[in-house]
């Protein structure tokens, strides 16, 4: 067979081969299966999207919110050293400073003579949820956890040692009018199990 021929006939061949191929493909991209695997994949593709962009509009409004309460703050407030004991009258001085994802709240409440404590707040934010670390009990370094809610970061404190019969109080650092900031603890009493406020200072911006 002369070699033109033979060329021709494996071209027609291959052109046939490729038209199966192609014919094959389609079948496949075409059949039921597939195209549930594709909805399945558009699905995951828009869910992880979405959580993309709800989770850089969160971290942006964090950092928003953190912004409002850096700067220099006192005021005046009081402090009960243990739910039993006297209500004392202080006067505190802080300095916040805020970015992005972190607060960092550093000061000093006194009173008079008889009183005087370093007090610190150190939080982490990822979106609404806040981790960290608070200093002013006494009893070393407690543990930080909870959400913000408006302008409100409600906080559960796991204390370093048992403080009035556990561990356990809560604290609240919220936003209060455009230049006010209010700091509240609160814990459980042992005695009679009522909740007591163990510490409230109103802060205005210096």
């Amino acid at each position: 067979m002369p070699p033109i021929r033979n060329q021709i006939i494996a071209e027609r061949l291959y052109d046939t081969l490729l038209l199966d191929q192609r014919s094959v493909m389609m079948r496949m991209l075409s059949g039921p299966k597939v195209t549930q695997m594709i909805k399945v994949l558009a699905c995951a593709i828009a869910a992880a999207t979405a959580s993309m962009l709800m989770a850089g509009s969160a971290n942006a409004d964090e950092s928003a919110f953190l912004k409002t309460l850096a700067g220099n703050w006192s005021g005046k407030g009081t402090v009960k050293v243990r739910t039993n004991a006297p209500t004392l009258k202080v006067t505190c001085r802080f300095k916040s400073d805020a970015n992005a994802g972190s607060l960092a709240l550093n000061g000093r409440c006194t009173s008079l003579a008889i009183f005087s404590r370093v007090i610190s707040a150190n939080l982490r934010a990822s979106g609404e949820t806040y981790t960290g670390s608070y200093v002013g009990a006494g009893t070393g370094t407690a543990g930080l956890g909870g959400k913000r809610a408006g302008n409100a970061i409600n906080l559960a404190i796991k204390w370093a040692k048992e403080v009035n019969g556990d561990r356990r109080a809560q604290m609240t650092i919220e936003k209060t009018g455009a230049s006010g900031m209010r700091l509240t603890t609160v814990d459980t009493d042992p005695a009679t199990g009522r909740s007591v406020v163990t510490s409230r200072i109103e802060l205005r911006r210096s």
